[in-house]
């Protein structure tokens, strides 16, 4: 059995022998939810979103204590929910054990609802209770009457309204987070793809997802599933409530009678012509560099690279058009146009060289950042990252690098509640995304194309003009004559298409002893760099998730840190020589991952996905430009919580200090909930609609809340006056409803 050793992870692998007492206890029920999630199934919006929540719990519970910073559930109404606490509550007792026992209350009560059902609760619901064991905190005490100002009734109270929250913001809880409306263009039932099977000839649309089909479907965490034929993950994740993703990015699209709700809509992806009237070129360009990296997986091939910041990182700006995107990735060598870094700025050497195979390197990036077969999902693993920087030595935990040093417990919270709001932001953009534009994968992609024949020459054999196009040394005719033949005794193979390319499973005796290797393979047999029963996630792939989760939780940590590197000028992670790798055995040498910045990492992250045969470039940038967006408005709400400063969203989507409220989006669509963002704190607040003929028409009573979604389905189009009557504050505003 292999041993996975990882800088980044130790404390996960000691799970069952937290030593809590090192730690805030926030960082304590951090570690348990991430444990929990490597023993539940593994989908990476559920647990975007379980982070989201548990982290926000944990956050209200301490600022109820803090002087300074807002709450973001308590007091609110967030999408029509009233998450109702009086103002001016203020606890009694020892401030400091008050606040961990609300924070414990509120974390162990939402996990112990979220993971009752895991196919991992014999392991995580054990961890759960001995923590709060640990403690010293009564399990059965479950009052949520916080009118006592217990602290144990406050965070049994948040977690009752998060949990209350949950069940109606659409993510579908209670159905097991399961799609109502959405149906794959390739069907379930006729049109997937058995890997193991060579070609694709049941697919019904090469440009849209194909469902795989298995004889044991087992997931990124090891879970075995149910059904050999894996349904979409998340696709109707668009409509979930998020934290701070703006209606003013919302576009809605609408197939089958079904809203698609879409943030920072990136546009289609390129498609196949399957005609030949369009050439294509973008998108078998996109798909057969995912080929051509597949045959740099093979240690014994000479090349070496230093993988070192020296050479790798400090990447130029993102490429804008297809020419661009050529000039971006190198499709022949592999890898993108780092430029590296001369200087680490933290000890004022340069960084040493660390010269190792390119594919030990590629092996590596595709099975770490894959998380391997005990995954925490790409969301908790950039937790586990943060919970590294949190325990190096040369970190400062000043916030934004500014002030003064923050306690464990306040650093930790923040540093929380900002990541996890980013995560579950970029799970619900990234995945809107992918419900709306269904975007085929490589494996079915790649096979599709060369069962068809080549695109090159129509003087060759096996011309197609929606086939592959032949790459030299790379993408090929079968000649008469070939090893392949020969080896087969398959005259039928002439004239079909091979790759040079990774070989695949069959080519493995035992993963711990050998290794599959790069050789000329039939197209039709092609596999990603994945094991064989999982091949790659049951959703669409364009946009990538991984490059969307990755470049935003790299955003967010320099946000709060105040600082692009890591401490020390270096992150690491240390993969040994032939225990790392799963399915097959590698990497031939030590290999350790290294990177001077947490976009380095987060741009590894995405190139990890094309050597795994997950992602072509086509879904990749697009992922990281969408991080970027998400990660503005997500530092820019939690930097208004942590500092109690009101800000209003204006109708151009830019965030301004004012006085008054603000209403987006101006014009609003029918249907869709105005967003109302009040400036100043008024008891008793209550809105007030008007129609043009001075006619009441909407009443609301909003109680001593910032935020408020007035529901616009029972208006007719027109224009509307907007009344606020509360103490403090009365104002009125025209609003204008559309089609």
């Amino acid at each position: 059995m292999k041993i996975r050793l990882t800088i980044i992870s130790i404390l996960l692998l000691l799970s069952t022998q937290i030593t809590y007492a090192q730690h805030s206890v926030a960082r304590e029920w951090n570690e348990v939810l991430l444990e929990a999630i490597r023993n539940d199934f593994a989908r990476p919006t559920v647990h975007a979103r379980n982070l989201f929540h548990v982290s926000a719990a944990m956050y209200d519970a301490w600022a109820l204590f803090d002087e300074t910073a807002d709450t973001y559930f308590l007091g609110k109404t967030i999408s029509g929910f009233e998450f109702d606490f009086p103002p001016s509550f203020s606890p009694t007792g020892d401030p400091v054990a008050e606040r961990e026992k609300a924070i414990s209350y509120a974390a162990y009560r939402i996990l112990k609802h979220r993971f009752e059902f895991s196919p991992g609760a014999a392991e995580s619901i054990p961890l759960i209770d001995s923590l709060m064991t640990e403690l010293g905190y009564d399990l059965e005490f479950t009052s949520t009457n916080f009118q006592n100002r217990d602290a144990a009734a406050v965070g049994n109270y948040i977690a009752q309204k998060v949990i209350e929250f949950g069940l109606q913001d659409g993510s579908n809880e209670q159905f097991g987070y399961g799609n109502f409306f959405y149906q794959p263009v390739n069907s379930y039932t006729f049109n997937t793809l058995d890997p193991v099977l060579a070609g694709n000839p049941r697919i019904a649309d090469p440009n849209r997802w194909q469902p795989l089909q298995f004889g044991t479907f087992i997931d990124q965490s090891g879970n075995p599933l149910p059904s050999s034929v894996p349904t979409f993950l998340g696709a109707e994740w668009g409509q979930v409530v998020p934290f701070s993703l703006k209606i003013t990015d919302l576009t809605i699209h609408n197939r089958d009678n079904y809203d698609y709700w879409v943030y920072h809509d990136p546009g289609p992806p390129p498609y196949l012509d399957t005609a030949g009237v369009d050439l294509s070129e973008h998108y078998k360009w996109t798909f057969s560099l995912v080929s051509t990296w597949s045959s740099h997986l093979d240690p014994t091939d000479g090349v070496m690279w230093d993988i070192s910041p020296a050479s790798i990182g400090n990447n130029p700006d993102f490429p804008q058009s297809f020419d661009e995107y050529k000039e971006y990735y190198d499709i022949i060598n592999g890898g993108d146009q780092s430029l590296g870094w001369e200087i680490n700025p933290a000890t004022g050497e340069p960084y040493e060289p660390q010269i190792v195979p390119r594919a030990d390197y590629a092996r590596v990036l595709a099975e770490f950042w894959a998380d391997g077969p005990d995954s925490e999902t790409p969301p908790g693993h950039w937790f586990t990252i943060l919970n590294y920087v949190n325990d190096h030595p040369d970190l400062i935990k000043k916030y934004r690098g500014e002030g003064e040093i923050l306690d464990d417990l306040e650093w930790d919270i923040k540093s929380y509640m900002l990541l996890a709001g980013t995560m579950h932001d970029a799970a619900i953009a990234a995945w809107g995304v992918k419900g709306w534009y269904d975007y085929i994968r490589p494996i079915s992609a790649l096979r599709y194309m060369t069962d068809l024949g080549q695109s090159t020459d129509p003087e060759l054999p096996n011309y197609h003009p929606a086939g592959i196009p032949l790459i030299d040394e790379f993408i090929e005719l079968i000649e008469e004559g070939d090893s392949l033949v020969t080896a087969r005794d398959s005259a039928e193979l002439i004239g079909t298409i091979k790759l040079k390319a990774w070989k695949g499973h069959f080519y493995i005796d035992d993963p711990d002893s050998s290794s599959a290797g790069v050789g000329w393979i039939p197209a039709g047999e092609w596999w990603s760099y994945q094991r064989p029963s999982f091949v790659t996630p049951p959703f669409a792939g364009y946009v990538s998730g991984h490059s969307t989760f990755s470049r935003a939780a790299a955003d967010a940590i320099t946000f709060l840190t105040g600082s692009e590197y890591f401490p020390g000028g270096m992150g690491e992670f240390f993969a040994p020589k032939n225990e790392f790798l799963v399915f097959e055995e590698g990497p031939s040498v030590d290999v350790t991952l290294q990177w001077a910045t947490y976009q380095d990492a987060s741009d590894q992250t995405s190139l990890s996905r094309i050597w795994g045969g997950i992602h072509p470039p086509a879904d990749d940038i697009p992922g990281r430009i969408i991080g970027i967006e998400v990660a503005k408005d997500a530092t820019a709400l939690a930097d208004q919580l942590f500092n109690n400063t009101m800000v209003s969203i204006s109708s151009d989507g830019s965030v301004e200090k004012n006085s008054g409220l603000s209403l987006y989006p101006n014009p609003v669509q029918k249907g869709i909930p105005l967003q109302i963002q009040f400036n100043t704190l008024s008891a008793n607040l209550e809105i007030n609609v008007y129609n043009i003929l001075g006619q009441k028409v909407l009443s609301q009573k909003v109680g001593n809340h910032r935020f408020f979604q007035l529901n616009t389905s029972s208006l007719s189009t027109g224009i509307y006056l907007i009344q606020t009557k509360g103490l403090n504050l009365n104002i009125t505003k025209k609003i204008m409803v559309i089609k």
